[in-house]
């Protein structure tokens, strides 16, 4: 039997579960290879080498869940389309008495998870963290980094540079079942609440800081990000936006998947993430630089479980990263994988 604490990773063998697996092996747990595919965990674990514990699991087959969460102290879901793993994957962890965390960046699925699991979570003591990633989980640390001593605001915004998007396979499943549900709507966060509308995007010049500087963003390019935040900050406006380029690559359908360019296996994209809050007329900021939007998720959430797991959290039920964990520490924490830089 390993030493190591086991943490279940559904859908361990997708683009960013193979970068949480490895994320894991590094910082001393012993990974749980789970999904829906027996064959691509196997190739997986022959990957990693001997001693791999597989496990294949379906949704759809709640045992199975339950033989792939067996004494393992969390689980990391990273199996999309999240509208169809999120909830069975969270009922398993339920069952087992450990935390949850995911990855997921579908706006619905994330509304469904505080929705249905809010009372259930607490009423267990198990804390589920859903959008613990590049999308959700990274701008609403920020937002809540800049925040620091005001207690509301009358805006944020999270300006997202991308130097270019390649959307892996899972990406582009997740955004047509979320436009599928939203009946091809567009989404916003205003006056304290989700809408949907019917309006055509807009552009606007964002001004971000160097090396960047001002570029043309889709205005309300909306993320996980506006129900993330507003779960626990009372700012009645949160807006996306994403840079031309990076919005154009993602909805065309010949943009090929990301392709390794390190021997981390992380792409050659970069980011520049700007979160800025507001509150009258004075404006503080949050800038957060990196490599590789999906490389990166796997330090968020594997910092997550670890701070859940040392009890660095105060509180249990659904919550997201901002209010789970002090934002400022937890950032600096990701100092190998994100510059970051407050602007007060």
């Amino acid at each position: 039997m390993t030493a190591e604490p086991m943490i279940t990773v559904y859908g361990a063998y997708g683009h960013t579960g193979r970068f949480v697996v490895a994320q894991l092996r590094d910082r001393g747990f012993a990974p749980v290879l789970s999904g829906r595919d027996a064959g691509k965990l196997e190739t997986l674990a022959t990957a990693l080498g001997p001693g791999s514990d597989v496990r294949p699991a379906s949704v759809d087959d709640p045992a199975s869940l339950d033989r792939a969460l067996a004494g393992a102290v969390a689980v990391i879901n990273c199996a999309g389309p999240f509208a169809a793993t999120a909830a069975p994957v969270i009922e398993a962890a339920l069952r087992a008495g450990i935390p949850y965390v995911d990855v997921a960046a579908e706006i619905e699925a994330n509304i469904d998870t505080f929705t249905h699991f809010t009372d259930r979570a607490r009423a267990a003591g198990t804390t589920v963290v859903p959008a613990m990633a590049f999308y959700g989980g990274l701008g609403d640390l920020l937002i809540t980094a800049a925040m620091g001593d005001w207690t509301e605001a009358d805006e944020a915004h999270v300006a997202y540079g991308l130097s270019g998007w390649h959307p892996t396979a899972g990406t582009r499943t997740a955004g047509a079942i979320s436009r599928q549900r939203r009946g091809g709507r567009g989404v916003r966060y205003t006056n304290g609440r989700v809408e949907y509308h019917q309006d055509a995007p807009s552009t606007l010049e964002w001004p971000f800081p160097d090396p960047m500087g001002p570029r043309a963003v889709v205005a309300e390019f909306t993320m996980a990000d506006v129900v993330t935040i507003p779960s626990h900050l009372p700012i009645p406006e949160v807006r996306t936006h994403m840079t031309v380029e990076a919005a154009g690559d993602v909805s065309a359908p010949d943009t090929p998947a990301p392709a390794a360019a390190d021997e981390r296996g992380r792409s050659a994209q970069t980011f520049l993430v700007d979160a800025v809050v507001r509150s009258g007329g004075r404006e503080r900021r949050a800038v957060a630089k990196g490599r590789d939007i999906y490389a990166v998720t796997a330090p968020l959430a594997v910092e997550a479980i670890d701070r859940i797991l040392a009890g660095r959290t105060g509180t249990v039920g659904v919550v997201s990263a901002g209010e789970a964990f002090d934002a400022l520490d937890f950032l600096r924490a990701l100092s190998p994988h994100i510059d970051l830089e407050l602007r007060p």
